[in-house]
Protein backbone atom coordinates (compact mmCIF):
# COMPACT_ATOMS: atom_id res chain seq x y z
CA UNK A 1 0.00 0.00 0.00
CA UNK A 2 2.89 2.34 0.67
CA UNK A 3 3.67 2.70 -3.04
CA UNK A 4 0.13 4.04 -3.63
CA UNK A 5 0.52 6.55 -0.81
CA UNK A 6 3.95 7.66 -2.01
CA UNK A 7 2.60 8.22 -5.53
CA UNK A 8 -0.36 10.17 -4.17
CA UNK A 9 1.93 12.39 -2.11
CA UNK A 10 3.85 13.22 -5.27
CA UNK A 11 0.81 13.89 -7.45
CA UNK A 12 -1.95 15.36 -5.28
CA UNK A 13 -1.98 18.93 -3.99
CA UNK A 14 -1.34 18.85 -0.25
CA UNK A 15 -4.56 20.49 0.90
CA UNK A 16 -5.56 17.65 3.25
CA UNK A 17 -3.83 16.06 6.22
CA UNK A 18 -4.64 12.58 4.97
CA UNK A 19 -4.37 9.37 6.95
CA UNK A 20 -2.11 6.71 5.44
CA UNK A 21 -4.91 4.45 4.23
CA UNK A 22 -6.09 3.73 0.69
CA UNK A 23 -9.70 2.56 0.76
CA UNK A 24 -10.59 0.19 -2.05
CA UNK A 25 -14.25 -0.80 -1.62
CA UNK A 26 -17.23 -0.72 0.69
CA UNK A 27 -20.00 -3.09 1.67
CA UNK A 28 -22.89 -2.16 3.92
CA UNK A 29 -21.47 -0.03 6.74
CA UNK A 30 -17.91 -1.31 6.31
CA UNK A 31 -14.93 -0.10 4.30
CA UNK A 32 -11.99 -2.19 3.10
CA UNK A 33 -8.49 -0.94 2.34
CA UNK A 34 -6.16 -2.13 -0.43
CA UNK A 35 -4.86 -4.91 1.81
CA UNK A 36 -8.36 -6.12 2.65
CA UNK A 37 -8.53 -4.79 6.23
CA UNK A 38 -12.09 -4.14 7.37
CA UNK A 39 -13.21 -0.88 9.00
CA UNK A 40 -16.53 0.03 10.63
CA UNK A 41 -17.55 3.37 9.15
CA UNK A 42 -18.90 6.02 11.53
CA UNK A 43 -17.84 8.76 9.12
CA UNK A 44 -19.80 7.99 5.91
CA UNK A 45 -17.74 10.36 3.77
CA UNK A 46 -18.66 13.27 6.08
CA UNK A 47 -22.36 12.40 6.29
CA UNK A 48 -22.66 11.63 2.57
CA UNK A 49 -23.11 7.86 2.30
CA UNK A 50 -26.45 7.70 4.07
CA UNK A 51 -27.24 4.20 2.76
CA UNK A 52 -23.74 2.88 3.31
CA UNK A 53 -21.95 1.16 0.47
CA UNK A 54 -23.04 -1.00 -2.44
CA UNK A 55 -26.76 -0.51 -1.82
CA UNK A 56 -28.06 -2.62 -4.66
CA UNK A 57 -31.20 -0.72 -5.70
CA UNK A 58 -29.31 2.57 -5.70
CA UNK A 59 -26.41 1.14 -7.69
CA UNK A 60 -28.75 -0.37 -10.28
CA UNK A 61 -30.58 2.93 -10.79
CA UNK A 62 -27.28 4.69 -11.50
CA UNK A 63 -26.15 1.97 -13.91
CA UNK A 64 -29.40 2.28 -15.82
CA UNK A 65 -28.98 6.04 -16.09
CA UNK A 66 -25.41 5.66 -17.40
CA UNK A 67 -26.85 3.69 -20.31
CA UNK A 68 -29.32 6.51 -21.04
CA UNK A 69 -27.77 9.95 -20.60
CA UNK A 70 -25.14 11.58 -18.38
CA UNK A 71 -25.26 15.22 -19.44
CA UNK A 72 -27.26 17.51 -21.69
CA UNK A 73 -26.97 21.04 -20.12
CA UNK A 74 -29.70 23.20 -18.65
CA UNK A 75 -30.85 24.59 -21.97
CA UNK A 76 -33.14 21.53 -22.00
CA UNK A 77 -35.20 19.64 -19.44
CA UNK A 78 -34.37 16.09 -18.40
CA UNK A 79 -36.66 13.58 -16.73
CA UNK A 80 -34.50 12.74 -13.65
CA UNK A 81 -34.20 16.44 -12.78
CA UNK A 82 -37.95 16.95 -13.04
CA UNK A 83 -38.61 13.91 -10.84
CA UNK A 84 -35.90 14.79 -8.31
CA UNK A 85 -37.15 18.36 -7.97
CA UNK A 86 -40.73 17.23 -7.34
CA UNK A 87 -39.64 14.71 -4.71
CA UNK A 88 -37.30 17.16 -2.99
CA UNK A 89 -40.08 19.75 -2.86
CA UNK A 90 -42.43 17.23 -1.29
CA UNK A 91 -39.86 16.17 1.30
CA UNK A 92 -38.99 19.74 2.28
CA UNK A 93 -42.21 21.69 1.78
CA UNK A 94 -40.27 24.24 -0.28
CA UNK A 95 -41.47 25.50 -3.67
CA UNK A 96 -38.57 25.91 -6.11
CA UNK A 97 -35.33 23.95 -6.61
CA UNK A 98 -32.00 24.75 -8.25
CA UNK A 99 -29.53 21.85 -8.53
CA UNK A 100 -25.82 22.46 -8.01
CA UNK A 101 -22.69 20.31 -7.94
CA UNK A 102 -21.88 20.71 -4.25
CA UNK A 103 -22.89 22.21 -0.93
CA UNK A 104 -20.59 25.20 -1.37
CA UNK A 105 -22.28 25.96 -4.70
CA UNK A 106 -25.66 25.68 -3.00
CA UNK A 107 -24.56 28.31 -0.48
CA UNK A 108 -23.29 30.55 -3.29
CA UNK A 109 -26.67 30.32 -4.99
CA UNK A 110 -28.51 31.01 -1.76
CA UNK A 111 -26.42 34.15 -1.16
CA UNK A 112 -27.08 35.38 -4.68
CA UNK A 113 -30.80 34.73 -4.34
CA UNK A 114 -30.93 36.67 -1.07
CA UNK A 115 -29.08 39.66 -2.48
CA UNK A 116 -31.21 39.68 -5.61
CA UNK A 117 -34.31 39.55 -3.40
CA UNK A 118 -33.04 42.62 -1.55
CA UNK A 119 -32.22 44.32 -4.85
CA UNK A 120 -35.82 43.80 -5.96
CA UNK A 121 -37.24 44.60 -2.51
CA UNK A 122 -35.44 47.93 -2.46
CA UNK A 123 -37.04 49.07 -5.69
CA UNK A 124 -34.55 48.12 -8.40
CA UNK A 125 -35.70 46.62 -11.69
CA UNK A 126 -34.22 44.35 -14.33
CA UNK A 127 -33.01 40.76 -14.46
CA UNK A 128 -29.42 41.38 -13.47
CA UNK A 129 -28.69 42.65 -9.95
CA UNK A 130 -25.94 45.25 -10.00
CA UNK A 131 -25.55 45.31 -6.22
CA UNK A 132 -27.91 46.57 -3.60
CA UNK A 133 -27.57 48.88 -0.65
CA UNK A 134 -29.66 46.27 1.20
CA UNK A 135 -27.30 43.36 0.68
CA UNK A 136 -25.96 42.71 4.18
CA UNK A 137 -25.98 39.12 5.41
CA UNK A 138 -25.70 38.01 9.05
CA UNK A 139 -23.89 34.70 9.57
CA UNK A 140 -22.84 32.88 12.74
CA UNK A 141 -19.51 32.62 14.50
CA UNK A 142 -18.01 29.12 14.47
CA UNK A 143 -20.02 28.26 11.37
CA UNK A 144 -18.79 26.47 8.26
CA UNK A 145 -20.44 26.81 4.85
CA UNK A 146 -17.77 25.80 2.33
CA UNK A 147 -14.50 26.88 0.73
CA UNK A 148 -15.50 28.94 -2.27
CA UNK A 149 -15.08 32.69 -1.91
CA UNK A 150 -18.71 33.44 -1.09
CA UNK A 151 -19.08 30.45 1.22
CA UNK A 152 -15.84 31.39 2.97
CA UNK A 153 -17.11 34.92 3.49
CA UNK A 154 -19.98 33.63 5.63
CA UNK A 155 -17.91 31.00 7.45
CA UNK A 156 -17.51 32.23 11.00
CA UNK A 157 -13.96 31.10 11.63
CA UNK A 158 -11.14 33.53 10.75
CA UNK A 159 -8.70 30.64 10.33
CA UNK A 160 -10.46 29.62 7.13
CA UNK A 161 -10.85 33.18 5.79
CA UNK A 162 -7.74 35.22 6.52
CA UNK A 163 -5.42 33.97 3.76
CA UNK A 164 -8.05 34.60 1.07
CA UNK A 165 -9.31 38.06 1.95
CA UNK A 166 -10.75 40.33 0.69
CA UNK A 167 -13.82 38.17 0.28
CA UNK A 168 -17.29 39.37 -0.60
CA UNK A 169 -18.33 42.26 1.65
CA UNK A 170 -21.34 43.23 3.74
CA UNK A 171 -21.12 40.18 6.00
CA UNK A 172 -21.74 40.59 9.73
CA UNK A 173 -21.27 37.87 12.36
CA UNK A 174 -23.41 37.02 15.39
CA UNK A 175 -23.41 34.20 17.94
CA UNK A 176 -25.39 31.02 17.47
CA UNK A 177 -28.26 30.64 19.94
CA UNK A 178 -27.88 34.24 21.11
CA UNK A 179 -30.83 36.18 19.72
CA UNK A 180 -29.69 39.52 21.12
CA UNK A 181 -26.40 39.05 19.28
CA UNK A 182 -28.27 38.54 16.01
CA UNK A 183 -30.67 41.41 16.66
CA UNK A 184 -27.73 43.69 17.41
CA UNK A 185 -26.28 43.09 13.94
CA UNK A 186 -29.49 43.93 12.05
CA UNK A 187 -29.52 47.18 10.09
CA UNK A 188 -31.76 48.64 7.40
CA UNK A 189 -29.40 46.96 4.91
CA UNK A 190 -29.84 43.41 6.24
CA UNK A 191 -31.25 41.04 3.64
CA UNK A 192 -30.68 37.61 5.22
CA UNK A 193 -29.70 35.66 8.32
CA UNK A 194 -27.80 32.45 7.58
CA UNK A 195 -26.90 29.54 9.85
CA UNK A 196 -26.61 25.77 10.04
CA UNK A 197 -29.60 24.27 11.82
CA UNK A 198 -27.06 22.00 13.49
CA UNK A 199 -23.49 23.27 13.30
CA UNK A 200 -21.11 20.57 12.09
CA UNK A 201 -17.50 21.67 11.72
CA UNK A 202 -18.06 24.22 14.49
CA UNK A 203 -18.47 21.51 17.12
CA UNK A 204 -21.91 19.83 16.73
CA UNK A 205 -24.10 22.58 18.16
CA UNK A 206 -27.86 22.29 17.50
CA UNK A 207 -29.93 25.44 17.18
CA UNK A 208 -32.20 26.03 20.16
CA UNK A 209 -35.95 26.18 19.55
CA UNK A 210 -36.36 29.60 21.15
CA UNK A 211 -33.53 31.00 19.07
CA UNK A 212 -35.08 29.63 15.89
CA UNK A 213 -38.47 31.11 16.76
CA UNK A 214 -37.07 34.54 17.63
CA UNK A 215 -34.92 34.79 14.52
CA UNK A 216 -37.82 33.72 12.30
CA UNK A 217 -40.11 36.32 13.87
CA UNK A 218 -37.49 39.02 13.39
CA UNK A 219 -37.03 38.05 9.77
CA UNK A 220 -40.75 38.18 9.09
CA UNK A 221 -41.06 41.55 10.82
CA UNK A 222 -38.21 43.15 8.85
CA UNK A 223 -38.64 41.36 5.49
CA UNK A 224 -35.32 39.59 5.99
CA UNK A 225 -34.77 36.12 4.55
CA UNK A 226 -33.93 33.15 6.76
CA UNK A 227 -31.38 30.88 5.06
CA UNK A 228 -30.75 27.49 6.66
CA UNK A 229 -27.73 25.37 5.78
CA UNK A 230 -28.84 21.73 5.87
CA UNK A 231 -25.90 20.40 3.88
CA UNK A 232 -24.62 18.09 6.61
CA UNK A 233 -27.56 17.88 9.02
CA UNK A 234 -30.27 17.36 6.39
CA UNK A 235 -31.56 14.28 4.56
CA UNK A 236 -32.72 12.32 7.59
CA UNK A 237 -29.58 12.57 9.67
CA UNK A 238 -31.25 14.11 12.72
CA UNK A 239 -34.42 11.99 12.65
CA UNK A 240 -36.39 14.36 10.42
CA UNK A 241 -35.83 14.75 6.70
CA UNK A 242 -34.44 18.22 7.42
CA UNK A 243 -33.33 19.35 10.86
CA UNK A 244 -35.49 22.49 10.82
CA UNK A 245 -38.56 20.24 10.78
CA UNK A 246 -37.85 19.41 14.45
CA UNK A 247 -38.65 23.04 15.23
CA UNK A 248 -41.41 23.76 12.74
CA UNK A 249 -39.43 26.79 11.51
CA UNK A 250 -39.48 26.82 7.71
CA UNK A 251 -36.68 28.77 6.02
CA UNK A 252 -37.09 31.10 3.08
CA UNK A 253 -34.06 29.53 1.40
CA UNK A 254 -32.44 26.19 2.21
CA UNK A 255 -29.13 24.72 1.06
CA UNK A 256 -28.61 20.96 0.94
CA UNK A 257 -26.10 18.52 -0.53
CA UNK A 258 -24.04 15.57 0.76
CA UNK A 259 -26.52 12.74 1.42
CA UNK A 260 -29.09 13.85 -1.17
CA UNK A 261 -26.88 12.17 -3.81
CA UNK A 262 -25.72 9.21 -1.74
CA UNK A 263 -22.13 9.70 -2.90
CA UNK A 264 -22.78 11.29 -6.28
CA UNK A 265 -21.64 14.96 -6.23
CA UNK A 266 -24.83 17.01 -6.15
CA UNK A 267 -26.33 19.82 -4.11
CA UNK A 268 -29.35 22.09 -4.29
CA UNK A 269 -30.77 25.28 -2.94
CA UNK A 270 -34.51 25.60 -2.49
CA UNK A 271 -36.74 28.59 -1.85
CA UNK A 272 -40.31 29.56 -1.25
CA UNK A 273 -42.43 30.92 -4.06
CA UNK A 274 -42.36 34.37 -2.44
CA UNK A 275 -38.56 34.47 -2.74
CA UNK A 276 -38.56 32.93 -6.21
CA UNK A 277 -40.87 35.62 -7.55
CA UNK A 278 -38.53 38.41 -6.40
CA UNK A 279 -35.06 36.94 -6.78
CA UNK A 280 -33.24 34.95 -9.44
CA UNK A 281 -34.53 35.31 -12.98
CA UNK A 282 -33.30 34.05 -16.35
CA UNK A 283 -29.64 34.95 -16.75
CA UNK A 284 -28.96 35.63 -13.05
CA UNK A 285 -27.47 32.25 -12.20
CA UNK A 286 -26.39 29.09 -13.99
CA UNK A 287 -24.30 25.94 -13.96
CA UNK A 288 -22.97 23.63 -16.66
CA UNK A 289 -23.26 20.36 -14.76
CA UNK A 290 -25.82 21.16 -12.08
CA UNK A 291 -29.05 19.27 -12.61
CA UNK A 292 -27.51 16.74 -14.97
CA UNK A 293 -29.46 13.49 -15.49
CA UNK A 294 -26.97 11.26 -13.68
CA UNK A 295 -26.77 13.33 -10.50
CA UNK A 296 -30.52 13.92 -10.43
CA UNK A 297 -31.22 10.22 -10.87
CA UNK A 298 -29.15 9.74 -7.70
CA UNK A 299 -31.29 12.31 -5.84
CA UNK A 300 -34.53 10.85 -7.15
CA UNK A 301 -33.60 7.29 -6.22
CA UNK A 302 -32.30 8.28 -2.79
CA UNK A 303 -35.61 9.93 -1.97
CA UNK A 304 -37.50 6.86 -3.19
CA UNK A 305 -35.39 4.55 -1.05
CA UNK A 306 -35.80 6.76 2.01
CA UNK A 307 -39.55 6.45 1.70
CA UNK A 308 -39.66 2.77 0.75
CA UNK A 309 -37.37 1.73 3.61
CA UNK A 310 -38.57 4.26 6.23
CA UNK A 311 -35.04 5.53 6.77
CA UNK A 312 -36.34 8.37 8.96
CA UNK A 313 -38.11 5.89 11.23
CA UNK A 314 -34.96 3.80 11.44
CA UNK A 315 -32.89 6.82 12.49
CA UNK A 316 -35.45 7.64 15.18
CA UNK A 317 -35.19 4.06 16.45
CA UNK A 318 -31.40 3.68 16.44
CA UNK A 319 -30.37 7.21 17.53
CA UNK A 320 -31.26 6.64 21.21
CA UNK A 321 -28.90 3.64 21.21
CA UNK A 322 -26.06 5.85 19.99
CA UNK A 323 -26.93 8.60 22.47
CA UNK A 324 -26.98 6.15 25.38
CA UNK A 325 -23.64 4.69 24.32
CA UNK A 326 -22.00 8.11 24.12
CA UNK A 327 -23.55 9.22 27.42
CA UNK A 328 -21.98 6.16 29.08
CA UNK A 329 -18.57 7.19 27.74
CA UNK A 330 -19.06 10.67 29.22
CA UNK A 331 -19.70 9.03 32.60
CA UNK A 332 -16.72 6.67 32.34
CA UNK A 333 -13.93 9.01 31.26
CA UNK A 334 -13.11 12.26 33.04
CA UNK A 335 -11.69 13.90 29.90
CA UNK A 336 -14.88 13.18 27.91
CA UNK A 337 -16.94 16.17 29.00
CA UNK A 338 -20.23 16.17 27.11
CA UNK A 339 -22.35 14.72 24.34
CA UNK A 340 -24.46 16.85 22.05
CA UNK A 341 -26.24 16.51 18.74
CA UNK A 342 -29.43 15.27 17.14
CA UNK A 343 -30.20 11.86 15.74
CA UNK A 344 -27.20 10.29 14.01
CA UNK A 345 -25.18 13.51 14.06
CA UNK A 346 -23.47 13.45 17.43
CA UNK A 347 -20.35 14.84 19.04
CA UNK A 348 -18.29 14.05 22.12
CA UNK A 349 -16.49 17.04 23.62
CA UNK A 350 -13.16 16.19 25.19
CA UNK A 351 -10.79 18.25 27.31
CA UNK A 352 -7.84 17.04 25.20
CA UNK A 353 -7.16 16.97 21.43
CA UNK A 354 -8.81 13.97 19.77
CA UNK A 355 -6.33 13.32 16.96
CA UNK A 356 -4.74 10.45 18.88
CA UNK A 357 -8.14 8.88 19.53
CA UNK A 358 -9.03 8.99 15.83
CA UNK A 359 -5.69 7.42 14.86
CA UNK A 360 -6.07 4.75 17.53
CA UNK A 361 -9.55 3.89 16.31
CA UNK A 362 -8.30 3.59 12.72
CA UNK A 363 -5.67 1.11 13.83
CA UNK A 364 -8.42 -0.99 15.40
CA UNK A 365 -10.76 -0.76 12.41
CA UNK A 366 -13.08 2.15 13.25
CA UNK A 367 -13.36 5.30 11.14
CA UNK A 368 -14.20 8.51 13.03
CA UNK A 369 -13.51 12.19 12.35
CA UNK A 370 -13.28 15.33 14.43
CA UNK A 371 -15.26 18.58 14.50
CA UNK A 372 -12.63 20.91 15.84
CA UNK A 373 -9.54 19.83 17.71
CA UNK A 374 -11.37 18.43 20.75
CA UNK A 375 -14.65 17.06 19.36
CA UNK A 376 -15.19 13.49 18.17
CA UNK A 377 -17.85 13.49 15.46
CA UNK A 378 -20.21 10.57 14.78
CA UNK A 379 -22.00 10.66 11.41
CA UNK A 380 -22.44 6.99 10.45
CA UNK A 381 -24.52 5.67 7.58
CA UNK A 382 -28.18 5.99 8.49
CA UNK A 383 -28.67 2.23 8.03
CA UNK A 384 -26.52 1.21 11.02
CA UNK A 385 -28.00 -1.24 13.52
CA UNK A 386 -27.53 -1.58 17.29
CA UNK A 387 -24.85 -4.20 16.72
CA UNK A 388 -22.79 -1.60 14.89
CA UNK A 389 -23.22 0.91 17.72
CA UNK A 390 -22.03 -1.75 20.15
CA UNK A 391 -19.04 -2.60 17.96
CA UNK A 392 -18.10 1.07 17.70
CA UNK A 393 -18.41 1.52 21.46
CA UNK A 394 -16.18 -1.46 22.20
CA UNK A 395 -13.38 -0.14 19.99
CA UNK A 396 -13.72 3.47 21.13
CA UNK A 397 -13.80 2.52 24.82
CA UNK A 398 -10.55 0.57 24.40
CA UNK A 399 -8.86 3.50 22.67
CA UNK A 400 -10.09 6.06 25.21
CA UNK A 401 -8.75 3.89 28.03
CA UNK A 402 -5.27 4.19 26.52
CA UNK A 403 -5.30 7.99 26.41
Amino acid sequence: MQEYITQAEQDLLHTYNRYGIVFDRGEGVYLYDKEGKKYLDFFSGIAVNALGYHYQDFDEALKEQIDKLLHISNYFYNEPAIQAAAKLKKASGMDRVFFTNSGAEAIEGALKAARKYAYTRDGHAGSFGGGSAGGEIIAMNHSFHGRTMGALAVTGNPRYREAFEPLIGNIRFADMNDFESVKGQVTEKTCAVLFETLQGEGGIYPAEKGFMEQVKALCEERDILLILDEIQCGMGRTGEMFAWQHYGIKPDIMACAKAIGGGVPVGAFLMTERVAEKSLAAGDHGTTYGGNPFACQAVSKMLDLFEENDIIGHVQKIAPCLEQCLNELVSEFDFVKARRGLGLMQGLECSVPVGGVISGCLEKGLVLINAGSNILRFVPPLVIEKEHVDEMAEILRTVLADQ
